[in-house]
């Protein structure tokens, strides 16, 4: 008999709930998340239909939900078998609050559970594709083609469904792959929808968000503008406010914004750690500083940063020392220029979801920052360095930070930008980082960005870039000998950096970028391409 979890009592400064403003109650999708690894992208497909989501833990009670006033419920899916000896079961009360429930996988069988059916074992799990053999098209699944490939991934089946169920589909190895109880609005599915493998899973979705639980398209980028400054204004005041520029998307977005809310009270901080690609930064202050009139002080410490990798070769240790000076350098330039009140962060919604943990100063009760997310993977603040935070971006994921740049008019080139690690091209030199070996990567590096770029291809690709390795090997130049590095080059596809695959780059392509690498890097005379995915191997060497 499966043992159920205790599920705590209402809290009112839960920190979960907490991330719900007012405007949003009452318009809002709910997930319940029991340990899926599709749970947030549950909540982003049902931010595409423009309506809000947000995940919250399975142990969220029914009191806690009503204060939300939820327009729908989904129980995500999750590793556990519902009959397992401490398996995660939420409040039962769930389903008597007159509200929506969709349970996906696990979140069907433990509904199943719940209210007085039974799961067991299947003879056959099934992983993978599967076609859905339609029984009931209303509802949940009007406008899903019968015959539909569905994403399978279960190794238990409902056997029994509680009373005032029925079947909706079925699968050759699952005769209960959705199911329905009508009158209560209660609906399960086996398979997950979310997934792109899914065919019709977002015309499922949609008919659960618009037609069963009818939302409104209410989350649309103008209203969380509008919100979001708004919001600063309210928390900031007329004190002044300092961000750590990066030139990546999700800093270059809250700069926008930010200096949209509230004008000259933003200081925007780029400190040049000399890691960034070929005319990076001074393309970021020009932009910036000059095109669009928001100010950046800009920081060049590039020498600082070279001195701290002397004789490195660890990768670790360069991402340690890098973030160490990273400190250094910002606390010292924020003296110079403060006192700043607030510290501005790009924390995005998945960081808030994997980090519910805060740090609140006990006297205003506000955030305060004890430690900087940026780019720099950097570690803790020093103590002393207290900010309090503004994250207007924490309600979002990457995909709506990008469309929330181009409405505040961001440039293509930033919104769409290559993901870049934090330490830049440090960890791209294999070994120890030099002035000269930076000058070949870079160099090699702006080749491969600009032969994409001029074919009109640049946006094919997840990553496209070269790695620079510490070795030599012997070449012919002109009939002489030579003796000098390979390069490596580095074409991704993914759809959000957890698993990716090497691109099929035509030959062409790849013959033209080997070519002027080798004939216009100096210390270059070998080029080659690396196949390896992610599992196995990952995107970045180090």
């Amino acid at each position: 008999m499966t043992t159920q979890i205790p599920i705590p009592p209402v809290i009112s400064d839960h920190p979960l709930l907490d991330r719900v403003s007012d405007r949003l109650k009452g318009q809002i999708i709910i997930i319940l998340d029991f340990g899926s690894q599709y749970s947030e992208l549950i909540a982003r497909r049902i931010r595409e239909t423009e309506v809000y989501s947000e995940v919250l833990s399975y142990r969220t009670t029914a009191a806690q939900l009503r204060e939300i006033k939820p327009k729908g419920i989904i129980l995500s899916g999750g590793p556990n078998s519902v009959y397992d000896q401490g398996a995660p079961e939420c409040d039962p009360e769930i389903f008597q609050l007159g509200v929506p429930v969709l349970g996906v996988c696990y979140g069907m069988q433990l509904m199943v559970k719940q209210l007085g059916g039974r799961v067991e074992r299947a003879k056959r799990g099934e992983y993978g594709k599967a076609s859905l053999h339609i029984d009931d098209p209303t509802d949940l699944l009007t406008n899903v083609e019968n015959g539909s490939t569905m994403w399978m991934s279960h190794g238990d089946s409902c056997v029994d469904l509680p009373l005032g169920f029925e079947v909706l589909a079925h699968t050759d190895n699952t005769p209960c792959a959705a199911i329905a109880d009508h009158q209560r609005a209660l609906f399960g599915v086996q398979f997950h929808p979310e997934v792109v493998h899914s065919v019709g899973g977002i015309a499922l979705i949609r008919n659960f968000v618009y037609h069963i639980c009818h939302c409104d398209p209410t989350w649309t980028t103008d209203a969380f503008i509008e919100e979001s400054i708004r919001e600063v204004r309210n928390q900031v005041g007329d004190r002044r406010v300092l961000l750590a520029l990066s030139g990546g998307v999700d800093s270059s977005t809250l700069a926008f914004l930010l200096h949209r809310a509230i004008g000259d009270n933003l200081t925007c901080m780029f400190i040049d750690q000399g890691f960034m690609r070929k005319g990076e930064p001074e393309r970021l202050v020009e932009l910036f500083d000059h095109q669009f009139h928001i100010p950046v002080q800009y920081v060049n410490a590039r020498d600082r940063f070279l001195k701290q990798l002397e004789g490195v070769t660890d990768p670790e240790e360069k991402r340690r020392l890098i973030g160490h000076e990273f400190i250094q350098v910002f606390e010292e330039e924020s003296q110079r220029l403060g006192p700043f009140d607030y510290l501005a962060q790009g924390t995005l919604y998945p960081d808030v979801i994997e980090s519910a943990d805060s740090n609140v100063d006990p006297k205003t009760g506000e955030r305060v920052a004890v430690k900087i997310k940026s780019h720099h993977n950097v570690g803790g603040l020093p103590k002393n360095l207290r900010f309090k935070l503004v994250e207007p971006l924490r309600k979002l994921f990457k995909d709506e930070v990008r469309k929330l740049g181009r409405s505040i008019g961001l440039p293509e080139e930033i919104v769409r930008r290559h993901p870049f690690p934090g330490p830049g091209l440090a960890i791209r030199i294999i070994g120890e980082v030099t002035s000269e070996r930076l000058n070949i990567l870079r160099d090699a590096d702006f080749i491969v960005r600009d032969e994409i770029s001029k074919r009109g291809i640049y946006h094919d690709y997840w990553q496209a870039f070269a790695v620079l390795l510490p070795i030599r090997s012997v070449g012919v130049m002109g009939d002489k000998r030579t003796y000098a590095h390979p390069v490596v080059l580095r074409f991704i596809t993914s759809e959000d950096g957890m698993t990716a695959d090497w691109a099929r780059v035509p030959y062409d392509i790849l013959e033209a970028i080997s070519n002027r690498i080798v004939n216009e890097v100096k210390g270059v005379n070998r080029v080659v391409y690396d196949i390896t995915s992610k599992p196995p191997g990952t995107i970045e060497w180090e």
